[in-house]
């Protein structure tokens, strides 16, 4: 699949996708750009705001397999991952597959599981596959956990730990409509005379692997490199940061940037796509010192300032340009 074919399926795909979520194509191009780095979506946003619905709409759209796992307090990890189950016909022990195995997982309110349940995703999510028993089940590509918390009920939840967090290639929130496109929403919902919204699956679950693979065809410079290593390293020596980005952030940063500039119909990334994901990709790497808390600044204002600071190479487009 070439640049522009990628180009014109993303088209198509987000195309449909907005046909149920109104006026978030930002939100949406982020979702995309994280299926297509082949990683994982955070999204912490207010209750309402359609978290479930874009997984749902992206799954539908795009031909994957769905499941959705509502994460609580007495959630064990067998519920996610499966278990053996006694046959009593056979008098043998069979696997039976929990949610885990399926295309697009959504977590829905991930911190609201205690720590152990939150690990049986931690080797799915790094290595694509569940290991139960002794025995190792490979997950079907693609597998995308999208999982959804809450930014302001902490009472009675888990906070993510660190080595989780890392493992998503991105976070993003969503936000509250405008006024004229909740109206849209309001709109399309009295002529549809219906509740749900029925989409047209668009793409197939292979076309979206191709799409993948044709991110390598995105060319870097080295010098647009360098500034990915130098924006990443700045995060590890910003005062008031306690722990910064690992290494995983820079691939993160740079699956994303290549994806934004495929989806910008271009075959060679810019220091504007890298600053375009910087904050979705590194923020939520970042461990604050308590006295910036007390400040009420975020990691997200750390990279953006970090951003302003860090030197920007020109643009290079390829030799071949």
């Amino acid at each position: 699949m070439t640049i522009q074919e990628l180009n014109a399926q993303a088209e198509r795909i987000l195309a449909e996708v907005e046909r149920a979520v109104v006026g978030k194509r930002e939100a949406l191009e982020l979702v995309l750009l994280g299926i297509l780095a082949d990683g994982h979506v955070l999204i912490e946003d207010f209750p309402g705001l359609a978290k479930t619905l874009i997984a749902r709409s992206f799954a539908r759209v795009t031909g994957m397999t769905f499941s959705r796992i509502q994460f609580t307090p007495d959630l064990m990890p067998a519920d996610v991952t499966g278990s053996s189950i006694y046959n009593q016909q056979r008098s043998d022990f069979e696997f039976r597959p929990g949610p885990i195995f399926a295309n697009l997982l959504l977590g829905d309110e991930i911190n609201r599981a205690p720590p152990k349940t939150q690990a049986a995703l931690l080797e799915a999510m790094q290595e694509q596959q569940v290991t139960i028993e002794g025995t190792t089940h490979v997950l079907e590509p693609p597998f995308v956990v999208l999982a959804t918390q809450n930014p302001i009920e902490y009472e009675g939840t888990y906070p993510l730990p660190e080595a989780q967090l890392d493992r998503f290639v991105l976070r993003m929130g969503v936000g509250y409509p405008s006024r004229d496109h909740e109206w849209e929403m309001l709109e399309r919902r009295l002529e549809r005379a219906e509740e749900e919204v029925e989409l047209d699956q668009v793409a197939e679950r292979q076309t979206l692997l191709e799409m993948q693979r044709s991110l390598e065809q995105v060319h870097v410079e080295e010098s647009l490199g360098f500034y990915i290593v130098d924006l990443v390293a700045a995060t590890r020596s910003a005062p008031g940061v306690q722990v910064g980005s690992s290494p995983r952030g820079s691939l993160a940063l740079l699956k994303l940037a290549r994806g934004r500039a495929a989806l910008s119909g271009r075959d060679y990334a810019t220091p504007d796509d890298v600053k375009a994901v910087a904050v979705p990709a590194l923020a939520h790497r970042l461990s604050l010192r308590p006295e910036l808390w007390v400040e009420r600044r975020r990691s997200d204002d750390i990279v953006r300032e970090l951003l302003d600071q860090v030197p920007t190479p020109p643009v290079e487009q390829p030799a071949s340009k």
